[in-house]
């Protein structure tokens, strides 16, 4: 069968990869790390979110959802471990590499794709709350602009769970058929020829076919309108945060408008980090995947060479591995920045009572576990600290 990305047999099926110690050492080494601390960090902070927290706001319905598919995610890194430690021995007909085929890939896809429409979710809610309840000299010109109610929908619970229900039906829907036909018909659609054997870990997996890279397009470009997104409404909220710091005198205030901003810069870096290279370079590499055909080909029928894109194909493993160590970090973020989380955790952890939900609500969600009396602060600006520590996610 005609190879995928190739307009002649041999373009494809003479070559085999030829696997770097990066790829046999250090990215099952990697997924396995990610396993054994994604896996107990996202089940606890699903459980903290779903259980132990008393009030249900937006931001927790959202990052609940994240640590879901963070969840989903862990469960499957042991199988990319063994992909990447073994799967230029697996046959292609083994039941380890159908799984990474069929299982592990949409799951994998999803994850990112989820993340990255919660993650603009969260930023816009955060917007809105920040709009709504802090003071600056003039309003922000998105408060004028955009329709009023558009800022109260942003801040209801009811309308976080079916952007949620939303969000999970379009990435499932768009996911599972194009990777059911990159496995079906682009993976495993290509046999070896000559001297090349036949194995899961091939350049027909890793360089996919044109109706698979011709999907990617509007989905990479769907990611960087998202990703502009959430930089346009961070940006906006930090100009904000900067009039009302001016015009804020009371301590308590302008400290908590601190943490706000600082929490908000490590959101960025961590998103900028761990997304954007990998949506940079996979234009890139879907060009040059294109371009095989012009690559030269092995002379001799009987003759299996290194594929000429091996080092590009190590190089995307490595940025999606990058893109998926979030699912670890998350947590981390969550108990570093997060009071609230960090009080629940710990209780949990610790097996000690839960705090009533009177006490709750007058403990600061920016770090600080001190009952305190708050009350004279006020409560609306206490509302955009939850909602804006909350949204610390990658």
């Amino acid at each position: 069968m005609e190879g995928p990305l190739t307009s002649t047999p041999p373009a494809t099926t003479s070559y085999s990869l030829c696997p770097s110690a990066a790829t046999l050492y250090l990215l099952p080494s990697v997924y396995t790390f990610l396993f054994l601390t994604a896996l107990p960090g996202n089940a606890l902070s699903l459980w903290v979110f779903l259980r132990r927290i008393p009030t249900i706001s937006p931001i927790h319905i959202y990052l609940s959802h994240l640590s879901a598919s963070n969840l989903l995610l862990s469960l499957t890194a042991p199988f990319l471990a063994g992909y990447y430690a073994r799967g230029s021995v697996w046959a292609p007909g083994d039941a380890l590499c159908q799984t990474v085929l069929h299982g592990v890939t949409p799951v994998l896809h999803i994850n990112l794709y989820i993340s990255m429409l919660i993650l603009t979710w969260v930023a816009l809610s955060r917007f809105a709350a920040l709009i709504r309840n802090t003071h600056a000299p003039r309003p922000s010109a998105c408060a004028t602009l955009l329709p009023r109610g558009f800022f109260t929908r942003l801040t209801r619970a009811s309308f976080a769970n079916t952007v949620c229900a939303s969000m999970w039906l379009v990435s499932v829907g768009g996911v599972v058929p194009a990777t059911v036909y990159y496995s079906v018909m682009e993976a495993a659609g290509a046999g070896p020829a000559g001297g090349c054997v036949e194995v899961c870990s091939s350049p027909a997996v890793e360089l996919g076919g044109r109706q698979t890279a011709t999907v990617a397009v509007p989905v990479i470009t769907l990611f960087f309108l998202f990703y502009l997104l959430v930089l346009l409404s961070y940006v906006t909220v930090l100009r904000h945060l900067r009039r009302s710091r001016r015009n804020t005198t009371v301590s308590t205030s302008q400290s908590l408008l601190t943490k706000v901003f600082r929490n908000i810069v490590v959101i960025l870096v961590v998103i900028s980090v761990c997304l954007l290279p990998y949506h940079i370079f996979k234009p890139i590499f879907i060009t040059l995947a294109h371009d095989e055909a012009g690559l030269p080909h092995s002379a001799a029928p009987d003759f299996c060479t290194c594929h000429p894109l091996s080092a590009l194909i190590e190089i995307k493993n490595c940025l999606l591995l990058l893109a998926t160590l979030r699912s670890s970090t998350d947590p981390v973020m969550y108990f570093l920045l997060d009071g609230t989380f960090r009080t629940h955790a710990l209780r949990l952890l610790s097996c000690k009572q839960e705090p009533s939900r009177f006490q709750t609500t007058f403990w600061s969600l920016t770090g600080s576990f001190n009952p305190r009396s708050e009350e004279q602060r006020e409560a609306n600006v206490s509302t955009v600290d939850v909602d804006a520590t909350h949204g610390n996610v990658s």
